[in-house]
């Protein structure tokens, strides 16, 4: 044979090869599940986690910092005991995009099901996703979910089968929490939620009774309810100090210093001293759960996807709330409190409902203004990971510390939500604010405000969000019928160093709420210098401590504006006892 025609079949075999191998599966990993975890085919979103260490079990060490460690995730539907799932470089991951960009080395390896479940909407859609079990909506410790032992693997991009792995364990179910003389709960059935989502919802909350609750049967209370994250019981309050011999070698990364855990304990020592003292105002604090199929969380308003949680709130928990425990039941008797998520929704609630309460306390608030969308203008930008111009391309910052160093980008924050589910189905922020704000999609879904993979931003979408969330501009749209009725009801307070940025879309609410008239809105916007995430208007304490006192601090402010406004012939003394 001709050697130059020998020479070019070789290398167009070489060059077969070499493409085949780049868009090859390689390296692939195959896991199966007991049927002694199930005997009955399941849907989920398979994880696949890799680690350089096994200090904690890979599936907690996902997250978004600069320490997180490997995910890759793949949905899974109609899925049997002992069937072969695969994992391999179609699957999406973070922080590395493929199975085969992950480096050569010794890892541990772990697999994951987050167990879904098919709800058959009132809308007459049926979506599949991972119902509450009573743990908040934390994937990595949802009761029923299954997993695997980690093992540990010699890991080589190169090779076509890494590891088959199979998950034999399922994580128990949860004791739910202790009733004690001051601390209540409550459950309920709500009609409401149960008809929107096809099946049995419930609502509860954690309720703190005042000193003396038993012995002044014939006392009503004002009622506080403070917002925020799912909480499995009431927290920052304790019968019993901390151990003096506690521990104290525990270090805060956050707030950089040891010993927070003793810390926390002994302000929540604190604050049962001042709740039984003999000068302290009774009333009620409420904490609510409202976890639901797409976070620990509802945001407390109603939802195309979410469904009606502001009304099954305010009409089902409330009113039962305030019957089991005397509540006065009027809407100048009950205010509302919160930071971060809470913060959004205290402000929330009281416009959505703004004849039920009589002030909010709006702390480091989720954005209030979806032209600061964290660092993104919804309504203007076209594309939400990135800043762009005809010869530069700038990824966009999501976090960032009190000093401004950039810890995330936006980017990197929904590519972590990606891998660990489609469809808004992940669990995290970017993805329930999508499922609370959004309409709903043909599928049944939350239509995407901006597509998840590229970050380009739906304009559709945008403007449905604006005429339903964006809290300035409802506000704003709204004032002459709101306005009258929040005068001296809105107080908002923020770092200027917010971790997210949220203190951007603070300045804008404020730019609108000081040129009101007609009412003036006569309220508060505070910020504090260099002050981090959770800063709630406290110019004295750091943030470390005053975060820990929501439950006292606004208490001053609820006295007077309940002592200004309480209409006539209103029971000012049954609970001041």
């Amino acid at each position: 044979m001709n050697k130059s025609i020998l020479l070019l079949l070789l290398t167009c075999s070489l060059i077969i090869q070499c493409e085949k191998h780049a868009d090859s599966d390689f390296p692939t990993f195959v896991v199966t599940f007991t049927k002694e975890l199930s005997d009955q085919a399941q849907d989920g979103r398979l994880l696949l986690m890799l680690a350089t260490n096994n200090a904690s079990g890979p599936r907690f060490q996902i997250n978004g910092s600069l320490e997180t460690q490997l995910v890759f995730g793949v949905d899974v539907e109609n899925v049997k005991p002992g069937t072969r799932m695969v994992i391999d470089n179609a699957a999406f991951g973070f922080p590395k995009r493929t199975l085969r960009d992950i480096p050569a080395g010794t890892y541990y390896v772990q697999a994951f099901l987050n167990r879904y479940e098919t709800f058959h909407l009132s809308t007459g859609h049926d979506v599949k996703l991972p119902p509450d079990k009573g743990e908040g909506q934390q994937w990595a410790t949802k009761p029923g979910n299954f997993y695997s032992i980690p093992i540990k693997i010699s890991f080589d991009p190169t090779k076509e089968l890494a590891a088959e792995i199979v998950m034999d364990q399922k994580i128990a179910d949860l004791e739910g929490p202790t009733e004690t003389k001051y601390v209540k709960h409550v459950r309920i059935q709500s009609k409401l939620l149960s008809d929107f989502w096809g099946r049995p919802m419930y609502l509860g909350a954690h309720v703190l009774v005042p000193e003396g609750f038993d012995a002044h049967p014939e006392s009503k209370y004002p009622i506080m309810i403070y917002h925020g994250h799912f909480a499995a019981d009431f927290g920052g309050f304790s019968e019993t100090p901390p151990d003096s011999n506690m521990d104290t070698t525990d270090y805060s990364a956050r707030f950089g210093i040891y010993g927070y855990n003793k810390i926390e304990r002994q302000e929540a020592y604190n604050f049962y001293k001042q709740w039984i003292g003999k000068n302290f105002p009774r009333f009620l604090i409420v904490e609510i759960q409202h976890a639901n199929p797409y976070y620990d969380d509802s945001y407390a308003v109603n939802s195309a996807n979410i469904g009606p949680y502001g009304d099954a709130i305010m009409k089902e928990l409330l009113p039962e709330i305030e019957k089991q425990y005397r509540g006065i039941g009027e809407g100048w008797s009950r205010f509302t409190y919160g930071g971060s998520t809470g913060g959004w929704e205290a402000l929330a609630v009281q416009m959505f409902y703004p004849d039920d309460f009589n002030g909010c306390f709006a702390a480091c608030p989720d954005p209030i203004d979806f032209r600061a969308y964290s660092l993104v203008d919804i309504y203007k930008d076209k594309n939400a990971y990135w800043y762009e111009s005809p010869f530069r391309k700038i990824p966009r910052p999501a976090t960032r510390n009190w000093l401004g160093q950039l810890q995330t980008t936006m980017e990197e924050s929904n590519h972590l939500e990606l891998a660990l589910g489609t469809k808004s189905r992940s669990g995290g922020q970017w993805d329930i604010w999508e499922a609370v704000y959004s309409p709903q999609g043909p599928d049944g879904y939350p239509k995407r405000i901006f597509d998840k993979l590229t970050g380009e931003i739906d304009s559709t979408v945008a403007e449905y969000w604006k005429q339903h969330y964006d809290l300035r501009y409802i506000l704003e749209r709204d004032w002459a019928t709101l306005g009258p009725k929040l005068a001296g009801k809105i107080h908002i307070y923020c770092g200027d160093m917010d971790n997210y940025y949220l203190n951007n879309a603070v300045y804008l609410m404020e730019d609108f709420l000081k040129k009101t008239s007609n009412p003036f809105y006569n309220g508060e916007v505070d910020y504090g210098d260099r002050a981090e995430h959770c800063w709630n208007g406290d110019h004295v304490n750091p943030n470390y401590i005053s975060r820990l006192r929501y439950n006292t601090m606004y208490l001053p402010k609820i006295l007077k504006r309940i002592a200004d406004s309480a209409p006539i012939g209103a029971d000012l003394k049954s609970w001041r006892y």
